[in-house]
């Protein structure tokens, strides 16, 4: 009797668990995330891998949007018609304040939770009604790394600029300038993102700077052109090369000793984050009281071996 008894109570309560685990999920929470990014944008693959793998594990529909081209007009409209399409929540980029805070401001009216990731800054956020934002304090890491610079004996830089148009991507170069206690002056370029050009336009500015003491650049879209055009050049290992972002090229590139630091914002938790957040927050109505910092973190060849085997998936 005892032994059915306790059957009994083992089977009730793994019912139980089991209601318990449907309730947390049986509402179908949805979640969208928006990029900015292009296609052609490989650095976006961990963005993609951590929304994810936040989907499987809180075990709620995850989806992925951006604009094929980049055209923020056309990301403006993928969030109307992601707002459109009640999810419980969006998670998206704020590229440019101007374009894209109506259609998060009318996303946030209409009842849909926001969560801003990766660009804007904190108090943007704030004004369109967002939740939170999660991503690094852009100007703050390119002052950390023209400090860093600066401790190395940089005098001089090239900022490679492959997304001019987000002023995210100008404060890294103003706050490397300022870093290093210099006028940023005509030391950034807008090299598009076209990897042919990118190289030209490296090679044209170092020709006709040759004192130029260091480069930077943003991410792998300019980091990876800019490898070649030092290794055509005859610069490669020999000017200072400091980058934001991972990518499988800058691992190869900080382990040849051609590039001295690559600056991990950690995107991976720039996605993977917000689904964890909204999913608890929608479940049990718990939600952080901060923004969250998710870089800056120097990565160099010391630091390789996860990174290394993570590069471009992960980190």
């Amino acid at each position: 009797m005892k032994k059915m008894f306790k059957s009994l109570l083992v089977a009730s309560a793994l019912a139980a668990a089991s209601l318990t685990g449907m309730s947390a999920s049986a509402a179908g929470e949805r979640y969208v995330l928006v990029s900015h990014a292009p296609d052609s944008d490989s650095w976006w693959n961990t963005i993609k891998n951590g929304i994810a793998l936040a989907g499987k594990q809180m075990d709620v529909e995850v989806e992925y949007r951006n604009p094929p081209t980049g055209d923020l007009a056309d990301m403006a409209r993928i969030i109307e018609q992601a707002a459109a399409s009640n999810p419980n929540g969006i998670i998206t980029t704020l590229a440019d304040y101007d374009v894209l805070s109506g259609p998060i401001k009318a996303a946030v009216a209409s009842g849909v939770d926001v969560i801003i990731m990766n660009s804007g800054t904190p108090d943007q956020a704030r004004e369109v009604g967002a939740l939170m934002y999660v991503g690094q304090p852009e100007y703050d890491a390119g002052y950390a790394a023209g400090l860093r610079a600066k401790g190395d004996g940089v005098k001089s830089f090239l900022c490679v600029n492959h997304y001019i148009n987000s002023p995210s991507s100008t404060e890294r170069c103003k706050g490397f300038a300022d870093g290093l206690g210099i006028d940023l002056g005509n030391q950034m370029i807008d090299s598009g993102q076209d990897p042919g050009e990118i190289k030209n336009k490296v090679l044209a500015y170092l020709d006709a700077n040759p004192k130029t003491d260091a480069v930077l650049t943003l991410g792998p879209t300019s980091a990876d052109p800019t490898l070649l055009a030092l290794k055509e050049n005859g610069m490669a290992g020999d000017i200072y090369f400091g980058t934001f972002d991972l990518g499988s090229e800058i691992v190869k590139g900080i382990k040849a000793d051609v590039i001295q630091w690559g600056i991990d914002q950690q995107p991976f938790l720039q996605a993977y984050l917000p689904v964890v957040v909204l999913s608890n927050y929608h479940r049990y109505g718990v939600l952080p009281g901060n923004n969250i910092n998710s870089g800056p973190g120097f990565v160099t060849k010391s630091g390789l071996t996860l990174v290394e085997k993570f590069a471009g998936e992960y980190r």
